[in-house]
């Protein structure tokens, strides 16, 4: 198969180098490739011939106006090239609870942008994960005031990106979903006890106190907010915390 990468970050490297690995033509292109989703530029062209387009892009801001821009309009140019194309599959990676939290700009955004994709013409896929480990730290550093971090005791489920790459790239790999599927780490976990952990691990000297009131990203979370939905048979990954910290 041929599949394009929108987004050639943590993930999107990741999920280039895999769906190589196993025979695929795959490239993962960027801005510094000339392309830029927001205008359209460059999109048609690097959709031409393909089988499969991930969608793996994110907004450079997350002002509420700018992020919905962003998404909104982005995925409606993927998916007119992805159309004129004849590309037959569109997979987007999401979040886990986007619809829970609406005071979250980010998360309206993301809402938004699996809505267009849902009503677009081209089938997809959309895959939604809980939290990377790897931004445990950017948690720890929004919710820094001098040397504390105020941290909430409501639960993520987090997941190590390299687990998020291998189910992305299953997914790329096979038929459209026409639906969502949700991906999670195994085990449910405090953002408090996370980033106490985290700290553990690597030596960081601010102190931790468990704040209930501590926002998300402008959200207010209890434990079931971004964590995998009861019954949707979400697949979880295999990789624990501890196990991420010693590697």
């Amino acid at each position: 198969m041929k599949i394009v990468i929108f987004g050639n970050g943590l993930i999107g490297r990741q999920v280039a180098a895999t769906l190589g690995e196993t025979g695929h033509d795959v490239v993962a292109l960027g801005r510094a490739d000339g392309i830029d989703t927001t205008t359209g530029k460059g999109v048609a062209e690097a959709v031409a011939g393909a089988d499969a387009v991930v969608d793996l892009t994110n907004s450079p801001s997350w002002a509420d106006d700018d992020v919905l821009a962003f998404f909104r309009d982005s995925t409606k140019h993927m998916l007119a090239a992805e159309e004129a194309a004849g590309v037959g599959h569109h997979v987007v990676l999401s979040i886990v609870g986007a619809d829970r939290l609406p005071d979250s700009g980010y998360l309206r955004a993301k809402v938004a942008q699996e809505d267009v994709v849902k009503a677009g013409p081209v089938p997809y896929s959309i895959v939604r994960s809980t939290q990377f480990f790897e931004f445990i730290a950017g948690i720890a550093d929004a919710g820094t005031v001098g040397d504390t971090v105020h941290a909430t005791p409501a639960h993520l489920q987090p997941i190590a990106s390299r687990d998020v790459v291998s189910r992305v790239a299953e997914v790329a790999a096979g038929s459209p979903l026409n639906g969502t599927v949700e991906i999670a780490g195994p085990e449910p976990l405090g953002i408090d006890e996370l980033v106490r952990r985290l700290f553990a691990s690597t030596g960081d000297k601010r102190s931790v106190t468990t704040d209930p009131a501590a926002g998300y990203f402008g959200a207010q979370l209890d434990d079931a907010a971004i964590t995998p939905t009861p019954g949707a048979g979400a697949w979880i990954a295999p990789t624990t915390l501890d196990e991420w910290l010693r590697k």
